[in-house]
């Protein structure tokens, strides 16, 4: 653990003192109190073109002293988020959960972000989004329906992911299917008839494929279902700035929980499934059977990046619902509520439905 203090971003405006945020909308840094607008200073010859860091060094601990951070987090006791907090904050709600939590001294020792995509949306905007998300929920219950409309605050979140590129060549073995008919004589109810019937004549097969994989992103939080983040994307990592602490003003950011050798298993699966893919394309023919597939994988580089995801977290009757938003795009996942006297009052009018129908069936004939 490193003998320096954890690190605390602070923006203090030049006019008043008070504390500057990043407005979205503006792309600048604004201070509530007075109104004062301060520009971000970013490195735009590095933008769109972020330095990967070497996988093998970062495992076997030797990135650069400068790589790496202290931050101060607090952990949620039920979803054990790590999410960093004002330091002036002591009491607040866990924003992927909505449950209470103290904020302690904990810190997170971690790879520096090396990259983050702006919020491109304020809290009104998301909630928005949500809302109309909401609406278009028949059988919601009108009651979190309500909680959301009623302006509880959303969290702005910077969530943690890895990206990695590698390259990465392949040699297979296989066979190859190709299809053809035959036509064959058969007795139905009681008549000879003639059908082409289909079979498919193997082959073997052996070749080699390569790809480089780029960008491989892999969620590296376990405080939100992935199912959720992932139908979040895509997301428009072209337009990735370097990592700057400016951004994060008025926002909080989430410490991964996900180690990187973990993270790039997960990748490593969506580039054997890629890969698997080449090969029946390479193989070819109107079917095919992969016996081997041996990949040989090299320059494993990587980032830790930051994406802009706005959170809401309500208790509803004993039962915390949970939503995100895309922060740069809007789009809305999360739990789809349901009320049961909605769906039993759809299936009552159903049925009376299907009654009337029957009745107006019967007295035609």
């Amino acid at each position: 653990m490193s003998d320096s203090a954890p690190l605390q971003h602070r923006f203090p405006c030049a006019t008043c003192g008070s504390d500057l945020r990043y407005d979205p909308n503006a792309d600048l840094l604004t201070c509530d109190h007075c109104g004062n607008t301060q520009e971000i200073e970013t490195d735009k010859r590095a933008a769109g073109g972020l330095r990967e860091l070497d996988f093998q060094t970062a495992l076997n601990n030797g990135l650069a002293a400068s790589e790496i951070e202290e931050t101060r987090v607090v952990t949620c006791p039920n979803c054990s988020a790590q999410t960093e907090f004002d330091p002036d904050t002591h009491a607040a709600e866990c924003p992927f959960c909505a449950t209470p939590v103290v904020t302690d001294t904990g810190t997170h020792r971690h790879i520096k972000p090396r990259g983050l995509l702006p919020f491109a949306m304020d809290e009104g905007q998301a909630r928005a989004a949500l809302t109309r998300w909401l609406g278009s929920l028949w059988f919601a219950p009108n009651g979190v329906q309500d909680y959301a409309r009623k302006g509880r605050a959303m969290n702005g979140i910077y969530v943690p992911y890895w990206t990695f590129d590698a390259d990465t060549k392949s040699s297979y073995t296989g066979q190859r299917g190709d299809d053809y008919f035959e036509t064959k004589t058969v007795t139905r109810n009681g008549k000879r008839q003639q059908v082409r019937v289909r079979k498919t004549r193997w082959n073997n097969a052996r070749g080699r494929v390569a790809r480089f994989f780029d960008d491989v992103l892999v969620l590296a939080s376990r405080s939100l279902p992935k199912k959720y983040t992932d139908g979040l994307e895509p997301w428009d990592l072209s337009e990735l700035e370097p990592y700057n602490p400016e951004y994060l003003a008025g926002f909080r950011a989430e410490g991964y929980q996900i180690e990187l050798a973990d993270g790039f298993t997960e990748a490593r699966g969506y580039m054997d499934r890629m890969i698997l893919r080449d090969v029946k394309y390479d193989i070819g023919g109107d079917r095919q059977r992969v016996r081997n597939v041996d990949t040989a994988v090299s320059d494993i580089t990587f980032k830790h990046v930051l994406l802009p995801v706005w959170l809401a977290a309500y208790k509803y009757r004993g039962r915390t619902f949970r939503f995100v938003v895309n922060g740069r795009t809007g789009r809305v996942q999360g739990e789809r509520p349901y009320s049961g006297w909605k769906i039993a009052f759809a299936v009552i009018l159903g049925l009376i439905a299907a009654l009337i129908a029957g009745f107006v069936i019967a007295n035609s004939q």
